[in-house]
């Protein structure tokens, strides 16, 4: 059986920041990061509020997930942006969406 691979973006209350990860779970992955947003704020979603699932993709092989996070992750804020609004053109919150 094959597992669903995650990448995923989360944004803060005002927009302003963008977290992109990867994961195996995004249901536990999306309270970890509200977690420490509330508790740790050591962690960058923490600290800067990243607890809105605004984006995602999956993936059936980890390494594919792997290799398409680290290309968002060198893009340019208008470029991910673009990315947000064609899959999600309100940046409305996801978190409740994803199973």
């Amino acid at each position: 059986m094959l597992h669903k691979y995650f990448v995923y973006i989360t944004t803060n209350k005002y927009r302003t920041t963008l977290y992109i990860g990867f994961t195996n779970n995004i249901q536990n992955r999306l309270s970890q990061h509200y977690f420490d947003s509330q508790n740790a704020k050591k962690s960058f979603t923490g600290k800067y509020g990243c607890i809105y699932l605004v984006y995602y993709e999956t993936f059936d092989y980890p390494k594919l997930g792997i290799a398409r996070e680290k290309e968002l992750k060198k893009w340019r804020r208008e470029k991910k942006n673009k990315l947000v609004s064609d899959f999600n053109p309100k940046w409305e919150n996801l978190n409740n969406q994803i199973f």
